[in-house]
């Protein structure tokens, strides 16, 4: 079953109604403004005057003022002007609706996008669906469950990743030696 990222949102099929933005860690200073600590990879869309939504139950914050810090982002909300007040959203995740996420440029794809898409090499074989993607830093790692057998990890490089086609819901990939465990491949 798919894991929940807390960095991109729900790993599900399907589009989420939501994605996560941030987390709201702690109060800072003595108007009622909090440390974010951000998961977008677009906080430029956070700025003064954008509704966020926070917590489960996706309530409405207006952000009134926001300033960069090496932490995160320092941001202000209508109705909440006193550190008393700021410290009752400490540790909440803030979200936008997912129709409000900027457009990606061609070839780029949301994590929520490619959840669910059948697998197939380079000779149409079904490896599996791409069940989890692993953010590491380097590069993702997408886990390709097949119908039997363990997991495939197939790196996120353009050597390995040689198509998306979310119409057809299927990712076409080559296999680097060691990938997949010849045994497990081909049993005797």
């Amino acid at each position: 079953m798919p894991n929940k990222d807390s960095k991109t949102g729900v790993q599900s099929k399907g589009e989420p109604d939501y994605l996560a933005v941030g987390l709201l860690r702690k109060p800072h200073g003595l108007r009622g403004d909090l440390l974010l600590e951000i998961y977008t990879d677009f906080p430029e869309r956070l700025k003064p005057g954008t509704t966020i939504l926070a917590g489960d139950k996706h309530q409405p914050l207006k952000i009134t003022r926001r300033r960069p810090t090496n932490d995160g982002m320092i941001l202000g909300f209508e109705g909440i002007n006193t550190p008393e007040e700021a410290g009752k959203w400490r540790a909440t995740v803030v979200y936008v609706p997912t129709a409000d996420r900027p457009t990606l440029p061609e070839g780029q794809y949301y994590h929520h996008e490619m959840i669910g898409l059948t697998v197939v090499d380079e000779t149409e074989k079904v490896l599996g669906e791409l069940t989890e993607i692993i953010i590491t830093g380097a590069n993702d790692v997408y886990v390709v469950t097949p119908a039997e057998g363990k997991d495939i990890l197939l790196p996120a490089l353009k050597e390995v990743i040689l198509a998306i086609d979310l119409p057809a819901n299927t990712m076409r990939v080559h296999l680097l030696p060691g990938l997949i465990d010849e045994k497990d491949e081909d049993p005797e």
